[in-house]
């Protein structure tokens, strides 16, 4: 193996997957003609054989408040591989907070299964004043779009963001808003947990309201991961905004081994820098999932101040996770507020099984690159 594999393997730690979810449970829906103005590009850059970067195949296709950022140790960044790296259906397994350790320029061919178009998508991360900075056109690393439901079509839409490379906690946590993006992945692709949408705001009839709910902390805002939600995502609880850009409301059911026999490592940082974790944990031998601290309020509803209606008239339910506001904090399992906590000496985030899905707020600073525009 060449002095750049090895570079690679202890620097990147990339795991490739064999094939995607989205291809696995595609149901044939053709919901449109192809964008004649996306790139359409399958052929790999001639530095991207897998055996050259550390890639391996996996096989057939399955789908405490201590301090907040303690340096791994390590005094210098290593260098960036020479060429791109072919990163489709790749699996994260670096567990390095430091975002210097994932210089480099990545790229995948994927698909839009629903529209039947091609894409390649384009990553770089390279180092900037503060940190790192990461660019790409917002495609993913693998299959997408099986359902064919998108409202916009997918579309390349090229972004950049800032990540700090010593995050700190802040005074106060800064709660989640739909006028930033919340974090961005090693893929390129960035995080909106937040739907735009509140019970009885905005100008959709009740019950199916979509836009207009702009304030944060305005009651009875729709959670985009309640099953029932119809908010139009695929299998990576993904989906387009107006212009295109493909982002994630949740786990991405992607970039991390899902077996649940490994520690998951960073797949993406939050938008203060700190990073965010697959759901994996090693505890006392044992890998098992992290638990949310949030937990399922129990009863009826009951009405807010400030809300635009009172869901009740439309749905005659209990609290079942259909709105945000159906949860309140318990400290129930292994994650602070914010849906992070302090491990090896570090904080991140972490993808977890129920809400708030990966943050709900920042325990850092967001970077005003993270500002929608």
């Amino acid at each position: 193996m060449n002095t750049r594999a090895l570079l690679l393997l202890s620097s990147l730690s990339l795991l490739a997957c064999g094939g995607d979810d989205d291809a696995a449970d595609a149901s044939a829906a053709d919901t449109g003609s192809g964008d004649t103005s996306a790139d359409v590009a399958t052929d790999a850059p001639e530095d991207s054989n897998a055996d050259d970067v550390g890639l391996e195949d996996a096989g057939p296709e399955d789908a405490s408040e201590e301090d907040a950022g303690e340096d791994s140790g390590e005094d210098a960044a290593p260098d960036a591989p020479d060429g791109p790296i072919d990163i489709t259906n790749a699996e994260f397994t670096n567990t390095s907070p430091r975002c210097a350790d994932y210089l480099g320029e990545y790229f995948a061919n994927v698909r839009d299964i629903g529209e039947g178009r091609d894409f390649m998508a384009r990553v770089e991360i390279v180092e900037g004043p503060m940190g790192c900075v990461i660019t790409s056109n917002g495609i993913p690393n693998h299959d997408f779009n099986a359902t064919g439901r998108f409202a916009n079509e997918a579309a390349e839409v090229e972004e950049s963001f800032t990540l700090v490379a010593s995050p700190e906690f802040a005074e106060e946590n800064t709660p989640l808003t739909i006028q930033w993006d919340n974090g961005v992945f090693l893929n390129g692709v960035k995080l909106d947990l937040l739907a735009a949408a509140c019970y009885g705001v905005g100008p959709d009839r009740l019950g199916r309201e979509r836009i207009g709910c702009g304030p944060a902390g305005t009651p009875w805002r729709y959670d985009p991961m309640f099953e029932e939600s119809g908010f139009g995502t695929d299998g990576h609880n993904a989906h387009t905004q107006n212009d295109g850009a493909y982002h994630y409301h949740g786990d991405p059911n992607a970039m991390y081994d899902a077996s649940g026999e490994a520690e998951s490592g960073v797949i993406g940082f939050a938008a203060d820098g700190f990073p965010i974790y697959g759901p994996f944990i090693e505890e006392g031998g044992e890998i098992r999932r992290v638990r949310s601290g949030y937990t399922l309020r129990e009863g009826a509803r009951v009405s807010q101040e400030g809300e635009g209606a009172y869901p009740g008239d439309t749905f005659d339910e209990d609290y079942n996770g259909r709105f945000i506001d159906d949860y309140e904090f318990t400290d129930a399992g292994d994650l602070d507020e914010c849906n992070g906590m302090v491990r090896n000496g570090s904080y991140g985030y972490y993808l977890t099984d129920s809400y708030p899905w990966i943050l709900s707020c920042f325990r850092g600073e967001p970077h005003l690159s993270f500002r929608k525009r």
